[in-house]
């Protein structure tokens, strides 16, 4: 566990909320095809190694993450629809559509904020605090740094050297929690900060990296 930090800053997607698969998947579902978690998440853990290894000879943001995603999955179901595959890319980028949370995810943050200021660092489209407010965690947060209205993504510094000012954080006590190493994890610890991979799908069980699967246990760690 790194040292203790003065702040803690959280990705979104797939950190705090998760997919709403029915309104990402509604052109799939037109067809009478479902996806269940499990291949969602095999093709999620698959993903996220090709995107990292692409990620870090070229630097690009997370724009082709999904775009990887679909392909696979497409490809899995032996459908060849690029059209498709677009809409799917389009449907899964609304922020609206990420609104799937965890029954405990308040009551955590509410706890973790009486010992922490909380923030939020999303690559977004200028609209997570409203999504953020609708799933009812948005006073959780003392800022909230969405990409759409900053002008850079994550894993670019300045996105995460926004938010530190937002609280008057130094790097080196603001602890990132996001899902994807490439971005999350590398751009925070590139901008000095210290990290955790909130790992749901499992995708970096072998990296040896500091991971938790859940809020309950990444509050364990904070209190240790």
């Amino acid at each position: 566990m790194p040292s203790k930090p003065q702040a803690i800053f959280f990705d979104v997607g797939n950190t705090l909320l998760f997919p709403n698969r029915s309104r990402m998947l509604a052109s799939l579902h037109r067809r009478n095809i479902a996806p269940d978690l499990e291949q969602w998440q095999a093709i999620e853990r698959a993903t996220k190694k090709e995107f990292d290894d692409s990620i870090s000879h070229d630097g690009r943001a997370d724009h082709s993450f999904w775009y990887i995603f679909y392909s696979r999955l497409l490809r899995e179901l032996q459908i060849e629809d690029p059209a498709l595959r677009d809409s799917l890319v389009e449907a899964t980028r609304v922020s609206a559509n990420w609104c799937e949370i965890r029954p405990s995810t308040r009551d955590i943050l509410q706890r973790l904020r009486t010992r922490y200021p909380l923030a939020v660092i999303s690559n977004a489209d200028g609209k997570i605090a409203e999504v953020l407010r609708t799933c009812g965690i948005a006073d959780c947060f003392d800022s909230i740094t969405d990409s759409g209205l900053v002008g850079h993504e994550k894993p670019h510094p300045a996105i995460f050297e926004a938010a530190l000012h937002s609280l008057n954080v130094s790097p080196e006590r603001g602890l990132y929690v996001g899902d994807v190493y490439s971005v999350d994890y590398a751009g925070a610890t590139r901008a000095g900060m210290q990290a955790i991979l909130f790992d749901v799908a499992g995708a970096y069980r072998e990296s040896g990296l500091t991971r938790v699967e859940s809020l309950e246990e990444l509050e364990t760690i904070l209190s240790a």
